[in-house]
Protein backbone atom coordinates (compact mmCIF):
# COMPACT_ATOMS: atom_id res chain seq x y z
CA UNK A 1 0.00 0.00 0.00
CA UNK A 2 1.67 3.52 -1.07
CA UNK A 3 1.56 6.19 1.72
CA UNK A 4 -1.14 7.71 0.16
CA UNK A 5 -3.21 5.58 0.10
CA UNK A 6 -2.41 4.71 3.94
CA UNK A 7 -3.57 8.71 4.75
CA UNK A 8 -6.61 8.36 2.88
CA UNK A 9 -7.28 5.13 4.82
CA UNK A 10 -6.46 7.03 8.05
CA UNK A 11 -8.61 10.09 6.95
CA UNK A 12 -11.37 7.56 6.18
CA UNK A 13 -11.27 6.05 9.60
CA UNK A 14 -11.18 9.34 11.68
CA UNK A 15 -14.06 10.35 9.28
CA UNK A 16 -15.86 7.49 10.13
CA UNK A 17 -15.37 7.76 13.85
CA UNK A 18 -16.40 11.09 14.20
CA UNK A 19 -19.56 10.23 12.53
CA UNK A 20 -20.35 7.21 14.60
CA UNK A 21 -19.28 9.89 17.87
CA UNK A 22 -21.62 12.50 16.60
CA UNK A 23 -24.74 10.02 16.09
CA UNK A 24 -24.01 8.54 19.66
CA UNK A 25 -24.04 12.28 21.20
CA UNK A 26 -27.12 12.99 19.32
CA UNK A 27 -28.47 9.73 20.26
CA UNK A 28 -27.76 10.03 23.65
CA UNK A 29 -29.01 13.65 23.71
CA UNK A 30 -32.66 12.68 22.46
CA UNK A 31 -32.79 9.51 24.80
CA UNK A 32 -32.08 11.70 27.89
CA UNK A 33 -34.72 14.27 26.60
CA UNK A 34 -35.43 17.85 27.93
CA UNK A 35 -34.78 18.79 31.63
CA UNK A 36 -38.25 20.26 32.67
CA UNK A 37 -38.81 22.18 35.24
CA UNK A 38 -41.55 23.39 37.97
CA UNK A 39 -44.88 23.87 36.47
CA UNK A 40 -48.43 25.15 37.11
CA UNK A 41 -50.79 22.39 38.85
CA UNK A 42 -54.72 22.16 38.74
CA UNK A 43 -56.74 22.52 35.78
CA UNK A 44 -55.13 24.59 33.18
CA UNK A 45 -57.17 25.73 30.43
CA UNK A 46 -55.25 25.45 26.59
CA UNK A 47 -56.12 25.92 23.20
CA UNK A 48 -54.26 25.11 19.74
CA UNK A 49 -55.04 25.88 16.45
CA UNK A 50 -54.29 22.39 14.10
CA UNK A 51 -52.24 22.46 10.64
CA UNK A 52 -55.70 22.82 9.10
CA UNK A 53 -56.56 25.77 10.24
CA UNK A 54 -59.27 24.86 13.22
CA UNK A 55 -59.27 26.34 16.47
CA UNK A 56 -59.14 24.15 19.48
CA UNK A 57 -59.77 24.63 23.21
CA UNK A 58 -58.78 21.68 25.61
CA UNK A 59 -58.09 21.40 29.55
CA UNK A 60 -55.57 19.81 31.33
CA UNK A 61 -55.26 18.54 34.79
CA UNK A 62 -51.75 18.17 36.58
CA UNK A 63 -51.76 16.46 39.87
CA UNK A 64 -50.84 18.71 42.50
CA UNK A 65 -47.96 17.72 43.94
CA UNK A 66 -46.81 17.50 40.45
CA UNK A 67 -42.60 16.34 40.76
CA UNK A 68 -40.83 17.38 36.74
CA UNK A 69 -37.98 14.45 37.57
CA UNK A 70 -40.98 11.82 37.22
CA UNK A 71 -42.20 10.22 34.71
CA UNK A 72 -46.55 10.51 34.39
CA UNK A 73 -48.71 8.69 33.24
CA UNK A 74 -51.58 10.59 30.35
CA UNK A 75 -54.93 9.90 30.16
CA UNK A 76 -57.07 11.30 27.46
CA UNK A 77 -60.75 11.77 27.90
CA UNK A 78 -63.19 11.93 25.51
CA UNK A 79 -67.17 13.30 26.23
CA UNK A 80 -70.33 12.03 24.74
CA UNK A 81 -72.93 14.42 23.45
CA UNK A 82 -70.74 15.80 20.45
CA UNK A 83 -74.19 16.34 18.36
CA UNK A 84 -75.04 18.87 21.09
CA UNK A 85 -72.23 21.02 21.14
CA UNK A 86 -72.64 23.84 18.53
CA UNK A 87 -69.39 25.25 19.04
CA UNK A 88 -66.03 24.72 20.11
CA UNK A 89 -66.23 26.28 23.53
CA UNK A 90 -65.42 23.96 26.92
CA UNK A 91 -68.42 23.46 29.01
CA UNK A 92 -67.84 22.45 32.51
CA UNK A 93 -65.08 23.91 34.74
CA UNK A 94 -62.21 21.44 33.04
CA UNK A 95 -61.52 19.11 35.68
CA UNK A 96 -61.83 15.39 35.17
CA UNK A 97 -64.53 14.80 38.16
CA UNK A 98 -65.98 11.92 39.20
CA UNK A 99 -63.96 9.48 36.19
CA UNK A 100 -60.77 9.92 38.21
CA UNK A 101 -59.00 6.91 38.60
CA UNK A 102 -56.46 6.15 41.63
CA UNK A 103 -53.46 6.27 39.63
CA UNK A 104 -51.89 9.80 40.03
CA UNK A 105 -52.00 11.11 36.74
CA UNK A 106 -52.06 14.03 34.35
CA UNK A 107 -55.60 13.67 32.79
CA UNK A 108 -56.23 15.47 29.41
CA UNK A 109 -60.26 16.95 28.45
CA UNK A 110 -60.60 18.23 24.50
CA UNK A 111 -63.55 19.05 23.34
CA UNK A 112 -65.50 18.24 20.10
CA UNK A 113 -68.48 19.55 18.90
CA UNK A 114 -71.12 19.28 15.66
CA UNK A 115 -68.38 20.03 12.68
CA UNK A 116 -65.37 18.45 14.72
CA UNK A 117 -66.64 15.12 15.99
CA UNK A 118 -64.28 12.80 17.42
CA UNK A 119 -64.29 10.71 13.91
CA UNK A 120 -62.43 13.56 11.96
CA UNK A 121 -58.81 14.02 10.73
CA UNK A 122 -59.14 17.53 12.19
CA UNK A 123 -59.76 15.55 15.44
CA UNK A 124 -56.67 13.23 14.60
CA UNK A 125 -54.63 16.48 14.33
CA UNK A 126 -55.87 17.97 17.37
CA UNK A 127 -54.65 15.36 19.81
CA UNK A 128 -51.46 14.50 18.32
CA UNK A 129 -50.69 18.53 18.59
CA UNK A 130 -51.89 18.21 22.23
CA UNK A 131 -49.54 15.74 22.86
CA UNK A 132 -46.83 17.18 21.85
CA UNK A 133 -47.52 20.17 23.22
CA UNK A 134 -47.76 18.72 26.58
CA UNK A 135 -44.70 16.70 26.31
CA UNK A 136 -42.93 19.87 25.25
CA UNK A 137 -43.84 21.29 28.99
CA UNK A 138 -44.65 18.30 31.30
CA UNK A 139 -42.54 15.11 31.98
CA UNK A 140 -45.06 12.67 30.57
CA UNK A 141 -44.33 8.66 30.06
CA UNK A 142 -44.59 8.58 26.67
CA UNK A 143 -45.39 4.99 26.46
CA UNK A 144 -48.40 5.17 29.29
CA UNK A 145 -50.60 7.77 27.02
CA UNK A 146 -54.29 6.37 26.48
CA UNK A 147 -57.36 7.23 24.87
CA UNK A 148 -60.73 6.75 27.02
CA UNK A 149 -64.03 7.94 26.01
CA UNK A 150 -67.97 7.69 26.97
CA UNK A 151 -70.94 7.36 24.41
CA UNK A 152 -69.53 9.27 21.41
CA UNK A 153 -65.94 9.29 23.09
CA UNK A 154 -66.02 6.11 23.28
CA UNK A 155 -66.54 5.83 19.61
CA UNK A 156 -64.14 8.01 19.37
CA UNK A 157 -61.38 5.85 20.48
CA UNK A 158 -62.37 2.82 18.26
CA UNK A 159 -62.04 5.45 15.27
CA UNK A 160 -58.82 6.85 16.91
CA UNK A 161 -57.51 3.44 17.21
CA UNK A 162 -58.07 2.51 13.28
CA UNK A 163 -56.99 5.62 12.09
CA UNK A 164 -53.78 6.86 14.25
CA UNK A 165 -52.05 4.42 16.28
CA UNK A 166 -48.57 4.84 16.88
CA UNK A 167 -48.10 7.45 19.86
CA UNK A 168 -51.08 5.74 22.06
CA UNK A 169 -50.78 2.64 24.48
CA UNK A 170 -54.02 1.70 24.52
CA UNK A 171 -57.61 2.56 24.01
CA UNK A 172 -60.48 2.26 26.62
CA UNK A 173 -64.48 2.76 24.88
CA UNK A 174 -67.36 3.37 27.51
CA UNK A 175 -70.61 2.97 26.46
CA UNK A 176 -70.35 3.41 22.73
CA UNK A 177 -70.52 1.29 19.59
CA UNK A 178 -67.82 0.77 17.04
CA UNK A 179 -70.67 0.62 14.15
CA UNK A 180 -71.69 3.96 14.58
CA UNK A 181 -69.13 4.75 12.82
CA UNK A 182 -70.62 2.92 9.55
CA UNK A 183 -73.09 5.33 9.28
CA UNK A 184 -72.96 7.27 5.47
CA UNK A 185 -72.24 10.15 6.79
CA UNK A 186 -69.19 9.24 8.75
CA UNK A 187 -67.71 5.97 6.74
CA UNK A 188 -65.23 7.47 4.12
CA UNK A 189 -63.80 3.90 2.97
CA UNK A 190 -60.81 4.33 5.14
CA UNK A 191 -61.85 2.59 8.31
CA UNK A 192 -59.87 -0.76 8.68
CA UNK A 193 -60.76 -2.73 11.58
CA UNK A 194 -57.84 -4.70 11.57
CA UNK A 195 -55.92 -1.76 12.60
CA UNK A 196 -57.24 -2.41 15.95
CA UNK A 197 -55.27 -5.41 16.22
CA UNK A 198 -52.20 -3.20 17.35
CA UNK A 199 -52.83 -2.01 20.59
CA UNK A 200 -55.28 -3.63 23.83
CA UNK A 201 -58.96 -1.87 24.45
CA UNK A 202 -60.90 -2.17 27.46
CA UNK A 203 -64.10 -2.03 26.45
CA UNK A 204 -67.53 -1.17 28.91
CA UNK A 205 -70.89 -1.87 27.57
CA UNK A 206 -74.15 -2.32 29.71
CA UNK A 207 -76.62 -4.86 29.28
CA UNK A 208 -79.69 -1.93 29.63
CA UNK A 209 -78.38 0.61 27.54
CA UNK A 210 -81.00 2.58 25.71
CA UNK A 211 -78.48 3.43 22.35
CA UNK A 212 -75.90 0.98 22.71
CA UNK A 213 -77.45 -2.20 25.00
CA UNK A 214 -75.10 -5.26 24.78
CA UNK A 215 -77.30 -7.78 22.94
CA UNK A 216 -76.38 -5.11 20.22
CA UNK A 217 -72.43 -4.58 20.68
CA UNK A 218 -71.35 -7.26 21.90
CA UNK A 219 -71.70 -9.87 19.18
CA UNK A 220 -68.84 -6.84 17.01
CA UNK A 221 -66.97 -6.92 20.26
CA UNK A 222 -67.16 -10.83 19.95
CA UNK A 223 -65.65 -11.10 16.39
CA UNK A 224 -62.88 -8.70 17.52
CA UNK A 225 -62.19 -10.39 19.78
CA UNK A 226 -62.19 -13.87 18.59
CA UNK A 227 -59.71 -12.37 15.38
CA UNK A 228 -56.76 -11.07 17.60
CA UNK A 229 -58.07 -7.77 18.63
CA UNK A 230 -56.36 -7.80 22.96
CA UNK A 231 -59.97 -6.69 24.36
CA UNK A 232 -60.95 -6.86 27.88
CA UNK A 233 -64.37 -6.61 27.64
CA UNK A 234 -66.47 -5.91 30.94
CA UNK A 235 -70.81 -6.37 30.10
CA UNK A 236 -72.53 -4.60 33.05
CA UNK A 237 -75.67 -6.48 32.74
CA UNK A 238 -77.37 -3.47 34.58
CA UNK A 239 -75.59 -1.02 33.40
CA UNK A 240 -77.55 2.14 31.40
CA UNK A 241 -76.10 5.03 29.38
CA UNK A 242 -74.36 6.13 31.89
CA UNK A 243 -71.05 5.51 34.11
CA UNK A 244 -72.70 4.36 37.37
CA UNK A 245 -70.51 1.94 37.43
CA UNK A 246 -67.76 3.30 37.78
CA UNK A 247 -66.68 3.12 41.43
CA UNK A 248 -66.28 -0.73 40.68
CA UNK A 249 -64.54 -0.60 37.76
CA UNK A 250 -62.32 2.31 38.06
CA UNK A 251 -59.79 -0.14 39.90
CA UNK A 252 -59.72 -2.85 36.93
CA UNK A 253 -60.04 0.18 34.56
CA UNK A 254 -56.32 1.28 36.17
CA UNK A 255 -54.96 -2.13 36.48
CA UNK A 256 -55.49 -2.48 32.62
CA UNK A 257 -53.59 0.42 32.05
CA UNK A 258 -50.68 -0.12 34.41
CA UNK A 259 -50.93 -3.50 32.89
CA UNK A 260 -50.34 -2.08 29.06
CA UNK A 261 -47.87 0.15 28.53
CA UNK A 262 -47.21 1.02 24.82
CA UNK A 263 -44.60 -1.15 23.14
CA UNK A 264 -42.53 1.35 21.04
CA UNK A 265 -40.99 -0.94 18.89
CA UNK A 266 -43.61 -4.06 18.44
CA UNK A 267 -42.12 -7.16 16.89
CA UNK A 268 -45.87 -7.11 15.10
CA UNK A 269 -47.66 -4.90 13.39
CA UNK A 270 -50.67 -4.68 10.87
CA UNK A 271 -51.49 -1.38 9.13
CA UNK A 272 -54.35 -0.58 6.56
CA UNK A 273 -54.43 2.45 4.86
CA UNK A 274 -55.42 3.40 1.67
CA UNK A 275 -53.99 7.18 1.36
CA UNK A 276 -50.44 9.34 2.93
CA UNK A 277 -52.85 10.45 5.26
CA UNK A 278 -52.84 7.79 7.74
CA UNK A 279 -50.20 5.66 6.16
CA UNK A 280 -48.15 5.00 9.35
CA UNK A 281 -47.76 2.75 12.21
CA UNK A 282 -44.77 2.88 14.66
CA UNK A 283 -41.76 1.95 12.46
CA UNK A 284 -44.00 1.09 9.51
CA UNK A 285 -44.94 3.40 7.02
CA UNK A 286 -46.80 2.86 3.92
CA UNK A 287 -45.45 4.71 0.77
CA UNK A 288 -47.50 3.42 -2.60
CA UNK A 289 -50.66 1.77 -3.39
CA UNK A 290 -50.78 -1.05 -5.95
CA UNK A 291 -50.86 -5.02 -6.43
CA UNK A 292 -47.14 -6.11 -6.08
CA UNK A 293 -45.66 -9.45 -7.39
CA UNK A 294 -46.13 -12.37 -5.39
CA UNK A 295 -48.60 -11.05 -2.64
CA UNK A 296 -51.57 -13.23 -1.74
CA UNK A 297 -54.87 -13.02 -2.89
CA UNK A 298 -56.30 -12.81 0.25
CA UNK A 299 -55.78 -11.20 3.87
CA UNK A 300 -57.48 -12.18 7.27
CA UNK A 301 -59.74 -9.14 7.29
CA UNK A 302 -61.65 -7.63 10.46
CA UNK A 303 -63.81 -5.95 7.80
CA UNK A 304 -65.46 -9.47 6.98
CA UNK A 305 -68.21 -10.38 9.73
CA UNK A 306 -70.57 -13.69 10.05
CA UNK A 307 -73.58 -12.92 11.05
CA UNK A 308 -74.57 -14.30 14.59
CA UNK A 309 -76.18 -17.86 14.40
CA UNK A 310 -75.98 -17.88 10.72
CA UNK A 311 -76.66 -21.24 9.31
CA UNK A 312 -74.43 -20.43 6.62
CA UNK A 313 -71.23 -19.79 8.04
CA UNK A 314 -69.42 -20.29 5.08
CA UNK A 315 -70.76 -18.62 2.20
CA UNK A 316 -72.78 -15.45 4.30
CA UNK A 317 -70.46 -12.92 5.35
CA UNK A 318 -70.81 -8.79 6.18
CA UNK A 319 -68.82 -6.01 5.12
CA UNK A 320 -68.84 -4.00 8.72
CA UNK A 321 -67.44 -0.83 6.52
CA UNK A 322 -66.50 0.40 3.26
CA UNK A 323 -64.06 0.49 1.94
CA UNK A 324 -61.92 2.29 -1.06
CA UNK A 325 -60.55 1.16 -4.15
CA UNK A 326 -56.67 1.69 -3.94
CA UNK A 327 -56.60 0.29 0.16
CA UNK A 328 -53.65 -1.32 0.98
CA UNK A 329 -52.10 -3.62 4.36
CA UNK A 330 -48.82 -4.52 5.69
CA UNK A 331 -48.25 -7.26 7.80
CA UNK A 332 -44.81 -7.24 9.96
CA UNK A 333 -43.00 -9.70 11.97
CA UNK A 334 -39.93 -9.07 12.85
CA UNK A 335 -37.60 -11.60 14.40
CA UNK A 336 -33.91 -9.76 15.43
CA UNK A 337 -32.50 -7.98 12.31
CA UNK A 338 -34.78 -10.17 9.75
CA UNK A 339 -38.42 -8.55 9.03
CA UNK A 340 -41.10 -10.55 7.45
CA UNK A 341 -43.34 -8.56 5.59
CA UNK A 342 -46.85 -9.74 4.06
CA UNK A 343 -48.47 -7.09 1.73
CA UNK A 344 -51.67 -6.66 0.13
CA UNK A 345 -52.19 -3.67 -2.69
CA UNK A 346 -48.85 -2.10 -1.51
CA UNK A 347 -45.82 -1.51 -4.21
CA UNK A 348 -43.69 0.53 -1.99
CA UNK A 349 -43.34 0.47 1.47
CA UNK A 350 -40.36 1.77 4.51
CA UNK A 351 -39.11 0.61 7.69
CA UNK A 352 -37.64 2.33 10.32
CA UNK A 353 -34.76 1.15 12.08
CA UNK A 354 -34.21 1.88 16.10
CA UNK A 355 -31.41 1.09 17.91
CA UNK A 356 -33.47 0.02 20.41
CA UNK A 357 -34.02 -3.53 18.79
CA UNK A 358 -32.17 -3.44 15.62
CA UNK A 359 -28.09 -4.47 15.49
CA UNK A 360 -26.35 -2.12 13.01
CA UNK A 361 -23.52 -4.21 13.41
CA UNK A 362 -24.92 -7.25 11.48
CA UNK A 363 -26.88 -6.96 8.32
CA UNK A 364 -30.60 -6.18 8.11
CA UNK A 365 -32.29 -8.80 6.19
CA UNK A 366 -36.14 -8.29 4.19
CA UNK A 367 -38.58 -10.71 3.46
CA UNK A 368 -41.76 -9.73 1.23
CA UNK A 369 -43.97 -11.53 0.73
CA UNK A 370 -41.58 -14.18 0.60
CA UNK A 371 -38.96 -13.39 -1.26
CA UNK A 372 -36.14 -11.63 0.21
CA UNK A 373 -36.01 -8.30 -1.25
CA UNK A 374 -32.89 -6.66 1.19
CA UNK A 375 -30.31 -7.72 2.94
CA UNK A 376 -27.15 -5.62 3.75
CA UNK A 377 -25.73 -3.76 6.55
CA UNK A 378 -27.07 -0.48 7.76
CA UNK A 379 -25.73 2.75 8.49
CA UNK A 380 -27.05 4.75 11.12
CA UNK A 381 -27.74 8.68 9.97
CA UNK A 382 -28.19 11.66 11.96
CA UNK A 383 -30.01 13.23 10.15
CA UNK A 384 -32.40 10.19 10.31
CA UNK A 385 -32.42 10.35 13.66
CA UNK A 386 -33.36 13.94 13.98
CA UNK A 387 -36.37 14.32 11.02
CA UNK A 388 -37.90 11.68 13.07
CA UNK A 389 -36.95 12.71 16.72
CA UNK A 390 -38.55 16.32 15.68
CA UNK A 391 -42.12 14.58 14.15
CA UNK A 392 -41.83 12.41 17.25
CA UNK A 393 -40.96 14.29 19.96
CA UNK A 394 -40.32 10.93 22.01
CA UNK A 395 -37.33 9.92 24.09
CA UNK A 396 -38.48 5.99 23.60
CA UNK A 397 -38.86 5.57 19.78
CA UNK A 398 -35.81 6.65 18.00
CA UNK A 399 -34.87 5.76 14.71
CA UNK A 400 -31.06 5.53 12.98
CA UNK A 401 -31.97 4.95 9.75
CA UNK A 402 -35.12 3.93 7.04
CA UNK A 403 -34.72 0.70 4.85
CA UNK A 404 -37.52 1.65 1.30
CA UNK A 405 -38.27 -1.55 -0.12
CA UNK A 406 -40.16 -0.85 -3.52
CA UNK A 407 -41.66 -4.15 -4.81
CA UNK A 408 -42.07 -5.55 -8.57
CA UNK A 409 -45.93 -4.52 -9.63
Amino acid sequence: MTPMKRILLALALLASQAHAQSFDDVYKKLKQGPTYTAQKTGVIMMSNRTSDGVDHNFAVNIPANYDPAKRYQVRFQLHGGVGGRPNNQPRGNGEIGPLAGPAEQIYVLPYAWRDAPWWDDDQVLNLNAILDALKKTYNIDENRVVIAGVSDGATGAYYIAMRDTTAWASFLPLNGFVMVLSSPDIDDGHIFPNNLRNKPLFVVNGGNDRLYPTRRTEPFTRHFKQNGVEIDYHPEEQGEHNTAWWPEMKEPFEKFVAGHPRDPHPARLTWEAADQKHNRAHWLVIDEFGSARGEPRELEDLNLMKPPGSQLISLVVNQLFEKAKGSGRVDLVRTGNTVEATTKGVTAFTLLLSPYVFDFKQPVKVIANGKEVFNARVERSVKTLEKWAKRDNDRTMLYAAEIGIKLLP
